[in-house]
């Protein structure tokens, strides 16, 4: 997908949407929102700072673009993750191996963008910070859907609370996406099976 740019002075510049925002996706991921300047951007997108202001207005309609892309790209890998899995129990632990597995070395430093915004959120002004909740309590529901799945289907101990659960679970996901951000993680094998002990 390609996007033009209003004219400027002389010719107007094309380029590929999809590959500008991926590239400021690797700035905002490992700077933050507001650490991240116009100038990092401009550069890592190869664009005029005139280009980045008239395509997305400003850095908030870039970030939300860049945000927008990277939850298209994760939703997408998660999917595929989660295909054909026989039981709710089997889901979980996939999307616990999902989380591991983008965990390590330079996925794992760049973090997540959800987690980082998530830590930023009072920093953000209100559309940003209300579009990064709404996506964390998407991600609660989902694994509230997981539990109550397991427990439909027999794999997930059904006294559990599955609210309660998914909170603790989103509180572990989170946490290794922050923890991953200065050190690759230990004992994944060990702490996994201690993670899934919590269904029986």
């Amino acid at each position: 997908m390609s996007l033009t740019p209003r004219r400027e002075r002389g010719r107007p510049r094309e380029f590929d949407l999809n590959q500008a925002l991926d590239d400021a996706m690797l700035v905002f991921r490992r700077q933050g929102f507001h650490g991240a300047s116009i100038t990092d951007l401009s550069a890592a997108m190869q664009l005029t700072a005139g280009s980045i202001y008239k395509a997305f207005g400003d850095k908030h309609g870039l970030f939300l673009q860049v945000f927008e892309r990277y939850l298209q790209l994760r939703h997408q890998a998660l999917r595929h993750a989660l295909e054909n899995q026989p039981d709710g129990r089997s889901a979980i632990k996939q999307l616990l191996q999902f989380y591991f597995d983008s965990s390590r070395d330079l996925q794992g430093r760049l973090g997540c963008m959800v987690v980082n915004s998530t830590v930023e959120q009072n920093l953000l002004e209100e559309p940003l910070a209300q579009r990064v909740r709404e996506v964390v309590l998407g991600n609660r529901t989902r694994l509230v859907q997981l539990i109550e799945q397991g427990q439909q289907d027999g794999s997930v101990n059904p006294d559990i609370n599955a609210q309660a659960g998914a909170e603790m679970l989103l509180c572990v996901l989170f946490g290794m996406r922050v923890m991953a951000k200065n050190s690759n993680l230990q004992h994944e094998e060990q702490s996994l099976a201690l993670i899934l002990k919590m269904l029986d």
